[in-house]
This record gives C-alpha cells, structure tokens and sequence, in this order.
C-alpha cells in the first residue's frame, strides 16, 4: 500500500474517533433534561432542584424538567433512573441518606449505588436542626434529655420513615444521651412537621428548609443545629452539645446528581460543567445559604468521594445506634 494513503486513512479512523465525542460534548444537551427525584414536592431537596433547573434551562437553551417520583423508600425514582437510557438525558437527584444510609438498614436494596450510577455533581451539602412547637416547655436540648429521663418512653420524636437521617438523628440522640423516647415514623415530612408544630409529638430534626415555613409562622422554634458549629446565617441557634446535650453529635447530608452507569464521560464532563456554574452564581448561593445549605460546585470526583467517606461514616453511626435492618 501507498505509504501516503496509509498515514491519511490512520488520520481519517483517528478523526472518526475523536470528533463524534467533541460535537457531543459542544451540542449537549439538544433536549430537554430530566430530573428525577425520589421525593415529595416541596422539601428542601425539591427546593434545590427547582433552583437548579431553572438556571440549567437558561445555561443551555433547553428545558430542564423536575421529576417528583416518591414512595417506596425512594426506590421508586431510583429504579426510574436506574433504568432509564445511559445518556446523559435522564439524571437522578439523591441525597446521602438514600445512597449512604440505606445499605446498612436493609438487607437487601433493589440498587447498588455503586454499580448502578455514576456521580455527575454534587449540588450542596448541610447540616440538621432539631424542632418542637413554639410554646413547648422545652426549650433546649437539656430540657429534652431531662424529660426523657423523668418518664422514659413518652417523649416522642417523628421522623420521615424508618431508616430516614431523621430517625437516625432521633436513635443518635437516645443512644449518646442514655435515654428512651418513642419513634413516630410518617411517610414524608409534610404531616411531621404538622404534628410536631401542634404538639401531637414532642420534636423532630428537621432541615432548615424544610422548617422554615413554619418557623417564620411562629409555629416551630429551633432547639440546636447537630453540627461542629453554628450556621453563619443563624448564628441564634446553638450546638446540640451548647444546649445541654451530648457532645460531638453531627448529623449532615449532602445532595447530588448522579446518572445510570455507563453514561458517556463526554456527557457527565458537560453535565458536570453547567451544575458547577450554576452552583457557583452568587445568588444561588445567597439562597441556598438563606436556608441552611451551603451550595457546592465541584468536580464529579468529590461526589463521588463523598459517596464513599458517607457510605463509611452512616455504618458507623447505623451500628452504634442499632436500628433494626428490615
């Protein structure tokens, strides 16, 4: 063969190989975009979402749809995504608690986080308050672990289900302050919060976002943060250990987006790029901050990483506090 047409037809395979992911990676995305969430409406991850959708619609010219499917323990959505084409058209937003928590309650989970999705970017991280109703005799953490004391087992906490950070956080506080109090499990947070703002139950943790509404109602007041430290934007609101409570309790989560395995690195690099932006806009930020968050443009590697620290660090938490696998 023509040494000439030897080195131009390795050029052309070359150029074959290289240039469908660099068109893909400049004209995606050419469609809408779903999010698919495994939550009710109107929480503080639905909240975040929506945020993040509208600034991607703008960011790409392309309609950017929130995909509200609940129930389940989330595993309704999370099969939805799971299943979903790998393309980079149908993502999946999920918070630790159902990636890093999960594994270590149940015996067996119809996913493997690991296996079965590829981190894209995270969105923000933040930490939980605990909350009763306004004029409650409690008015610290001091006050709770006294009560609970005083009668063991009728002091009531809700939570979001069973196996949810919020029981977690109810099991952690039982567990390091050496007390019984009953868990009140619902099926989401909407009638929790209800509850805990009537009196019906005693406190629950809860997201500042979440608690928000209720809050500026003068309906729930804010015990402490189960954080290292106050939150900048409340700087009212102790630590769990500066209201009376046990030391070092922390409980956190963070929010990320994450595709089916097997999506095209071109398409996760793009994805990745616009979710950075828009979570390092100013007033992103500013929202996000105004509710407890803090926004968190990163690489899909720091996801990915988080994954795995928070996958480590909720065992630890699940085996000391032993709630029950089912």
């Amino acid at each position: 063969m023509n040494p000439l047409r030897s080195i131009l037809s390795a050029l052309v395979v070359s150029a074959a190989a290289i240039f469908p992911a660099s068109a893909m990676a400049q004209a995606f995305p050419d469609r809408p975009v779903k999010l698919i969430l495994p939550y009710s409406p109107g929480g503080g991850v639905d909240n975040a979402a929506r945020i993040l959708s509208e600034r991607l619609s703008k960011l790409w010219g392309q309609t950017v749809i929130v995909d509200n499917k609940p129930g389940g323990n989330g595993w309704i959505g999370i099969e939805a995504a799971k299943t979903a084409r790998p393309d980079g058209y149908t993502l999946l937003v999920v918070d630790a608690a159902l990636f890093c928590l999960q594994p270590h309650l149940f015996k067996q989970l119809p996913f493997d986080p690991f296996k079965d999705f590829d981190a894209v970017a995270p969105i923000y991280s933040t930490h939980f308050i605990m909350v009763t109703k306004t004029d409650s005799k409690l008015n610290s953490i001091g006050d709770l672990i006294a009560a609970a004391k005083a009668k063991p087992g009728q002091v009531t906490y809700g939570s979001s289900g069973i196996g949810s950070l919020y029981h977690l956080g109810g099991s952690t506080i039982e567990t390091t302050a050496n007390v019984q109090m009953s868990h009140v499990p619902y099926k989401g947070t909407s009638q929790l919060f209800i509850d805990v703002s009537s009196g019906v139950i005693d406190w629950s943790f809860s997201s500042f976002s979440t608690a928000e509404a209720l809050y500026k109602a003068k309906k729930l007041k804010y015990l402490a943060i189960a954080a290292p430290n106050r939150h900048p934007s409340y700087p009212d609101v102790p630590t769990v250990s500066e209201s009376g409570g046990p030391p070092n309790v922390e409980l956190r989560t963070w929010v990320g987006v994450f595709a089916p395995a097997g999506t095209p690195k071109e398409a996760i690099e793009r994805l990745n790029a616009g979710i950075a932006k828009v979570m390092g806009e100013a007033e992103v930020k500013s929202r996000l901050d105004a509710t407890g968050g803090t926004a968190w443009p990163a690489p899909a590697a720091e996801l990915k990483k988080a994954l795995e620290d928070d996958h480590r660090f909720f065992g630890a938490i699940a085996k000391k506090t032993k709630i029950e696998l089912q």
